[in-house]
């Protein structure tokens, strides 16, 4: 019996396909981990885990004190 993907996968591939869509484009803002938290009604952790795991992915790049942003897309 397959089991649901963790919701912190959930949210990563959410904003996964907005990016790779075009819905996000590069330097757009991500809302804040406590908006994301909200939003999709998980705790902190679950959503900075989230972010984690978009930043590990080099799809989103934060800048302190400004946010976190959808990053530049890589050249390889």
């Amino acid at each position: 019996m397959p089991t649901a993907p963790a919701p912190y996968k959930v949210i990563a591939n959410d904003f996964t396909a907005k990016i790779k869509s075009g819905e996000l484009k590069p330097g757009d803002k991500l809302p804040s981990t406590r908006q994301i938290a909200d939003q999709y009604s998980v705790s902190m952790n679950t959503a900075y885990r989230a972010m984690s795991l978009l930043h590990d992915r080099e799809l989103i790049t934060g800048q302190p004190g400004r946010g976190t942003y959808v990053a530049q897309p890589s050249t390889q």
